[in-house]
């Protein structure tokens, strides 16, 4: 398999590409890649290109782009909303495990229970695009900022918004209901779990309650679950 670099600005019509620095140093000096070797450059939103090395310099590695495919989305979308753990080691965990998987969006929420206030994405993004290489994802998942529980109810379409909560009450399996519309929206608490007045406003607008199964999942753990158990139910 040839190495994979991301090149964000490639596009279909560019016939040569030049890594940056320390990509750069990294193909020649660490991966001793030497003229006309062969890689793979993808630039997080389909695009997937065969590229040969041109000029193998450590400082500014050439590339000559000899085949451009478009890897089309898929017929869903997953838009993961979940509240960041107080041990950013769970979140970048995440980060990693759902691009692997499939995402296309994760909001992080601020709750009334959400021990971290606050959270910087350089390195979940970084995470992000080492997982997109590693896995042979095409299309990279966008990573929005920290955004308060009760503004980012109203941004999303409820018929095919769930709430995953512990409080009690009817709940209906997430893969029962996860099948229909474009988007799929899956909103998963903090540690401490969703309050009863932030379960009762996403009622209020209409997001159904889900359950991911029987045992008591930790945040990141419950995320995946709800990424994993969309995909299953689509791809069927």
């Amino acid at each position: 398999m040839p190495h994979t670099f991301y090149a964000p600005d490639l596009t279909a019509a560019t016939a040569t590409y030049t890594l940056p620095e320390d990509e750069s140093k990294h193909a020649v000096r660490v991966l001793r890649l030497g003229q006309g070797d062969t890689v793979e450059l993808v630039n997080g939103r389909g695009g997937v290109f065969s590229a040969e090395v041109a000029d193998a310099n450590p400082k500014r590695c050439q590339l000559r782009v000899v085949q451009a495919q478009l890897i089309p989305p898929r017929s869903y979308q997953i838009h993961l909303a979940v509240a960041p753990t107080k041990n950013l080691d769970r979140m970048e965990w995440l980060v990693e495990k759902a691009t692997e998987v499939g995402v296309d969006t994760i909001t992080f929420l601020r709750c009334a229970r959400s021990e971290r206030r606050e959270l910087k994405l350089d390195r979940l993004e970084k995470i992000a695009i080492s997982a997109l290489k590693q896995s042979g994802q095409a299309w990279l998942p966008q990573l929005t900022e920290l955004m308060d529980f009760n503004r980012f109810l109203p941004t999303v379409a409820p018929e095919t918004t769930f709430i995953a909560h512990l409080e009690e009450g009817e709940r209906t399996a997430l893969a029962r209901v996860a099948a229909d519309g474009e988007v799929c929206c899956i909103l998963i608490g903090p540690e401490g779990d969703f309050t009863p007045q932030e379960i009762e406003a996403a009622f209020t607008l209409g997001i159904r309650p889900v359950t991911l199964g029987a045992s008591r999942l930790r945040t990141e753990t419950a995320a995946l679950a709800a990424v994993h158990t969309v995909h299953v139910v689509r791809e069927i």
